[in-house]
């Protein structure tokens, strides 16, 4: 269990292992080796995106690139921010979960979510109007699987009759939960079933969810398990403000044109949230880039202003080298992360 509060915000490390030119076995190896530089350096917990057939993600299956950080790390938490399951068979989804934490010592945060494009889903046959009601009944045959013993139930999509779960979670009564959510409406959700949640936005707009799940939180919700309210922020940090902007300004149109794939090719709008350049991308907080005082100081601040507790990093997008990475990591570590760790 974790302690009942935190005197500081605890950091972690967000990844979509979007493409980046290289070759995909490389890029594979160079962010396992920035996951061991992370784990070196105290930071909480890796959480990696699932995205299916689109350059934005080269992780389709989350789980099995984290069994591999499981095995390189020691004390880094490891998880998907999401597993989709509007897409996965409940049962199947709460095997792997179950396998993960065991082959990561107990150190499995599970993320779950309905996705956030339905283009990806369509490709694998579930239309849109399907998501709701199918993430609806998976979720809850998940949180039932959790419990043990044998598993039944009925519903629209899934319908599973006495089912022995011979294979639990190592962590009890179940591994620590995320739900990763913008809107109010979903951080009441996520308080009511003693989730943790991570949030993008302006901090202003996070501030309504945060106050939302510290509301349902209060009236009757809390448990012995204190939550992480999640901000995520791209995070560039370098020698001068000018490298920094460089180095990000270039990953991030990197970054746009993998996330604008599918919409482009399938002729959807794009979302009205999603800054179209690195000017814009600091402006809307979703980008932090500068000095490492420059960026302890922003992050903090909106932090504060967002009303969260966790940061959630994600320092390597796009084309960013390695070693520009490795070295945001290193400057979060000095300048953040050791006075951001557990009171």
């Amino acid at each position: 269990m974790r302690s009942s509060s935190y005197a500081r915000p605890v950091v972690g490390i967000f990844d979509h292992l979007d493409e980046n030119g290289s070759d995909v076995a490389q890029q594979y190896e160079d962010r396992l080796r920035l996951a061991e530089a992370c784990d070196r350096l105290g930071f909480y917990a890796y959480h990696l995106a699932e995205h299916h057939c689109t350059p934005h993600g080269r992780s389709p299956s989350p789980n099995l690139f984290l069994s591999s950080v499981a095995q390189r790390t020691t004390n880094l938490r490891v998880g998907p921010l999401v597993t989709l399951l509007s897409l996965h068979h409940p049962l199947r989804a709460f095997e792997d979960a179950c396998m993960l934490d065991h082959l990561s010592g107990g150190r499995l945060e599970l993320g779950i979510g309905r996705g956030t494009l339905p283009i990806e889903l369509g490709y694998f046959g579930v239309s849109a109007d399907m998501v709701p009601s199918r993430y609806a009944e998976a979720s809850e045959i998940l949180v039932e699987a959790m419990r043990g013993g044998t598993l039944s139930y009925q519903g629209k999509h899934y319908q599973l009759n006495d089912v022995p779960l011979t294979l639990g979670p190592r962590q009890r009564p179940h591994p620590p939960t995320w739900i990763a959510t913008n809107q109010p409406e979903g951080a009441a959700w996520a308080a009511k079933a003693g989730a943790n949640i991570a949030s993008l936005g302006p901090s202003s707009a996070v501030r309504k969810v945060t106050d939302a799940y510290r509301a349902h939180r209060a009236n009757g919700q809390a448990n012995d398990q204190a939550p992480f309210l999640g901000l995520l922020r791209m995070v560039v940090a370098a020698q001068s403000d000018a490298d920094a902007y460089s180095l990000g300004a270039r990953a991030y149109e990197k970054w746009l044109k993998s996330f604008k794939f599918l919409y482009d090719r399938n002729a959807i709008s794009t979302p009205p949230y999603l800054p179209l350049t690195f000017d814009a991308a600091l402006e809307s907080e979703l980008c932090v880039a500068g000095t490492a005082s420059s960026v302890r100081q922003t992050l903090l601040s909106q932090l504060d202003a967002a009303g969260a507790n966790y940061l959630l990093c994600q320092i390597a997008f796009g084309d960013l080298p390695l070693d520009a990475s490795l070295n945001t990591a290193t400057l979060l570590q000095s300048e953040l992360a050791g006075e951001c760790r557990h009171a």
